[in-house]
């Protein structure tokens, strides 16, 4: 990596680091903060609503990857309903191409496994909460492996970790 992209890396990584924080509310009463670094790129209302966030990687890697984090808020009638919603979603990701579970889960209602996306591995992260009688499903997805490097992957998993502190309370 030549010395103006290590430079630029850096600097990028940290003001993402400083990045203050954009609070999102949702479906009545779903709140959460992302870095404002992180770029909306689609919103739903109704049931489900969804927020979908790309989260900025700078290197090259980008061109052909889409590095992403989304907040989905469904009603469900009851624990039950949540559960079935969780067992859906579950599923769905187990046919997505070259599927594996990958490393430890984050707790209760929580799935991390890679799968491809246009021929490129991907690494997700799931977790689901049950509240007020809605589903709140937060995945994370950023590709496998990024030029942009390791700082750049822990920064993404600190952002989705704190959005997973913000929806668990």
């Amino acid at each position: 990596m030549s010395l103006f992209r290590s430079t630029l890396l850096a600097g990028t990584l940290l003001l993402a680091g400083n990045a203050h924080a954009t609070e999102v509310d949702m479906a009545g009463g779903v709140s959460f903060n992302t870095p404002d670094n992180w770029v909306p790129i689609m919103e739903t209302q109704g049931d489900p609503e969804v927020r979908v966030f790309q989260v900025p990687d700078p290197s090259p890697t980008a061109s052909r990857s889409l590095a992403r984090v989304s907040v989905t808020v469904k009603q469900v009638d009851d624990l039950a309903a949540f559960e079935r919603y969780v067992a859906g979603a579950t599923q769905k990701a187990k046919t997505l191409a070259a599927y594996q579970p990958a490393g430890q889960p984050d707790g209760p209602n929580s799935y991390a496994y890679t799968a491809q996306e246009s021929g490129s591995p991907y690494r997700y992260s799931e977790r689901y909460w049950f509240r007020n009688n809605r589903a709140i499903q937060l995945r994370c997805v950023r590709p496998d492996r990024s030029e942009a490097g390791a700082a750049w992957a822990s920064a993404f998993d600190k952002g989705c970790d704190a959005i997973a502190a913000d929806l668990a309370r």
